[in-house]
């Protein structure tokens, strides 16, 4: 499959980006994530002390936090885009087929555009999970855009709701503007960056804002200076992990998600942020729910439901086709999926 370039929309008008990426110089090809996300430790409902961008990596815990449901179990959601539909009309719909609201809804932010004060068509009931486009570094060390991000963390503490906050998704990429391959190759420089926006929220008071790291599964280029651990904060700034991956050449839920989750899945809840099935989708979704309730690392999965997305033919709908939607509905109607 081509790669594809950056594609960037704002998420409140309902589109998102989803990269993919070349095959891994690994026996499987590779495309890449788009949008998704988890429930977090138990603390996760509140950032730890301020934290200054040059804190150095606390060392790795060995226990996995509970979902923050307190119980145990997955919250399954989605990111919704559906033709001809609002995102009220696709939540109606995707209700009356699954019996369930979703346990996660997923919508895009702009960098620096923007920013709804609440989100209405959103269930109480539901986790919020925004993927917040990130931006060239640069102008984020100089700390140029500190007012902005200052703002947008008074934005979101004010919707006075659980946020699951995604941020600069995909970084391993090179389709984003703000991955390793468009800043000079260095890593370092993303997780200064991150670390600075943590702080800055910290110092707003931002308490219901949980942040969610969240790599693409596979490194593109695959080398090993963009190795996707060689961009993690640390984990005193990360409260879930996060991976995006589709089965665009035919890849198993563990081939896509099993590296991540052993690497942190014993340090922080993993939330599959981005996922969906382009190939034998009923195949693929009987494999995810087999793969997750056999993982309990796992605290989340969020579903790229939609038809629309700019620069591809794939339909990601759960409802694709009705072997697809049949193979969804009994997942989701999973007592372990409604966590």
């Amino acid at each position: 499959m081509k790669r594809r370039q950056l594609l960037t929309l704002l998420a409140v008008t309902g589109t998102a980006a989803c990269g993919t990426s070349p095959a891994a110089t690994t026996a499987t090809a590779t495309p890449s994530g788009a949008p998704v996300s988890v429930p977090a430790p138990a603390t996760t409902e509140r950032l730890g002390p301020a934290l200054t961008a040059t804190s150095p990596p606390p060392s790795p815990s060995t226990s996995v936090s509970p979902p923050v449901t307190g119980k145990p179990g997955v919250m399954l959601g989605s990111y919704l885009a559906l033709g001809g539909r609002t995102l009220r009309q696709s939540l109606a719909l995707r209700r009356r087929q699954l019996s369930r609201e979703q346990r996660i809804v997923h919508r895009f932010y702009p960098w620096d555009g923007y920013l709804p004060a609440s989100e209405p068509d959103v269930a109480a009931a539901s986790r919020l999970m925004v993927s917040w486009h990130g931006a060239p570094w640069a102008g984020i060390l100089d700390g140029g855009s500190d007012a902005m991000i200052r703002s947008v963390a008074r934005k979101l503490k004010a919707m006075d709701r659980p946020i699951l906050l995604r941020w600069g998704w995909e970084m391993n990429g090179d389709w984003f503007a703000w991955s390793g391959a468009a800043n000079g190759q260095d890593p370092a420089g993303y997780v200064t960056a991150w670390r600075r926006l943590h702080r800055i929220f910290a110092d707003q008071g931002a308490t219901n804002v949980s942040w969610i790291w969240s790599p693409n599964w596979n490194s593109s280029p695959d080398v090993p200076w963009n190795r996707m651990q060689s961009y993690y904060p640390g984990d005193a700034y990360v409260d879930w992990v996060g991976v995006s991956g589709y089965n665009f050449y035919g890849e198993s839920p563990s081939t896509l998600f099993g590296p991540v989750t052993r690497r942190y899945g014993g340090r922080k809840p993993i939330i599959l942020s981005e996922t969906s099935a382009v190939r034998d989708r009923a195949r693929y979704i009987e494999r995810l729910h087999t793969w997750v309730a056999d993982t309990p690392a796992v605290g989340a999965v969020v579903w790229f439901d939609t038809d629309i997305q700019e620069g591809t033919d794939h339909d990601f709908r759960i409802d694709a086709d009705p072997s697809a939607l049949a193979a969804y509905r009994s997942m989701a109607q999973d007592p372990y999926f409604n966590a």
